[in-house]
């Protein structure tokens, strides 16, 4: 899942970027509503976390051009702006969420997972294919009852390798999904991150390239 941030006090920025991507999140930071706009204009996100205060252009406006582009993307306004009222005119700007600060960062992670889920078509929380089990909620790979340890990249590429449920991926669209907006699209990262994806889940091959095109599963899904 790819997160836009948006929040001016870099310090809580960095806190909620960094946490993030230790789930496994391609995260972007803006700190004001002018530069996330750049952004959405420029990368796709499945969840902005927006704050309402922000300078330069205001959160809501933020939230009113991304609900009037009418895309996938989420919003979850994460804000200190936290009474009855605010929370209703957030939500009726269109955010598909509101969570008042302090907030507890579990609670933040799940709601992200929730709107991520509904971003795009659903995924189940667990995947199967042939004899590897992933848990989304968990961050946890198992193939045949044994535990497999993924980096965050990793365990991204093989989340979507499998949601696609033996459609081909291409290398541009993992970049896009599983990296932040600082990967540069001539890295050979995807390649190198599939080889040691493969290394780690073994042996049979469940993995195919298929060259100049993208990546797919092999072998029957659950």
């Amino acid at each position: 899942m790819r997160v836009l941030v948006v929040e001016d006090e870099e310090t809580l920025a960095g806190y909620i970027a960094e946490g993030l991507r230790g789930q496994a999140m391609a995260v972007d930071v803006a700190h004001d509503g002018t530069t996330a706009l750049d952004k959405l204009l420029t990368d796709s996100y499945d969840v902005v976390v927006l704050d309402r205060d922000l300078p330069g252009t205001h959160g809501d406006e933020v939230c009113r051009q991304v609900i009037d582009q009418g895309g996938r993307t989420r919003v979850l306004m994460l804000t200190a702006l936290a009474e009855v009222d605010d929370r209703v005119a957030g939500l009726r700007l269109g955010a598909d969420d509101y969570l008042g600060k302090p907030f507890d960062f579990d609670e933040l992670v799940a709601r992200l997972d929730a709107l991520g889920r509904r971003s795009r078509p659903a995924v189940p929380p667990v995947l199967r294919h042939d004899d590897i089990t992933l848990d989304s909620a968990h961050r946890r790979v198992l193939r045949d009852g044994r535990p497999i340890f993924l980096s965050n990249k990793e365990f991204g590429v093989l989340a979507m390798l499998m949601a696609a449920n033996g459609a081909i991926v291409s290398a541009e669209e993992l970049l896009r999904t599983v990296w932040d907006e600082n990967a540069d699209p001539f890295t050979n990262a995807v390649r190198v991150t599939m080889h040691r994806l493969r290394a780690k889940l073994g042996e049979p091959p469940v993995i195919d390239t298929l060259p100049g095109v993208g990546y797919r599963m092999t072998g029957p899904a659950c």
